[in-house]
């Protein structure tokens, strides 16, 4: 499949991950959300983040995502699949990514602190990585960007 921003298939990933992240932010988290889809945009698998649930910090979304894709397909090489976040990875996140041979990766909201992909390192474009996704921003960015101010307004409030 050639993928484009404004497909209907990964407009419907991004729903997918969007429902994701408010289950996270119902459950107290930073509402990140991801998924897991093969070349033709099935949807395999999913994940929220849980950091604090899990007393993990590395149960971001996408971390969650890939294991639960991994574990489906058996395989830590997830080459062919697509993976969609509501935010820009982090560098931990993306490296995952890359580490899984993912072939395209997609989110919604840039990250302006800690954005790996376009806000500060473009990490998947460096020369000495053996692996280079395709990776676009920008999907359904006002949804992701609007949940994830949403939540950080609510804390304040609550501060």
């Amino acid at each position: 499949m050639t993928w484009a921003i404004d497909s209907p298939a990964l407009q419907e990933l991004m729903l997918r991950a969007l429902l994701e992240a408010r289950r996270a932010f119902d459950q107290g988290e930073v509402p990140a959300g991801a998924v897991v889809a093969d070349a033709q945009g099935h949807f395999l698998a999913s994940g929220r983040n849980q950091v604090i649930k899990l007393s993990d910090p590395t149960a971001h979304a996408e971390i969650l995502a890939l294991r639960a894709a991994a574990g489906l397909m058996k395989n830590y090489r997830l080459s062919g699949l697509v993976l969609v976040s509501t935010i820009e990875p982090c560098p931990m996140c993306l490296m995952a990514a890359i580490h899984a041979r993912v072939d395209y990766v997609f989110y919604g909201a840039p990250e302006p602190k800690w954005g790996a992909a376009h806000s500060h390192l473009n990490l998947h474009e460096k020369a000495w990585l053996n692996h280079h996704p395709q990776v676009q921003g920008g999907l359904m960015a006002n949804h992701c960007a609007g949940l994830i101010k949403e939540f950080f307004k609510a804390k304040r409030i609550k501060a």
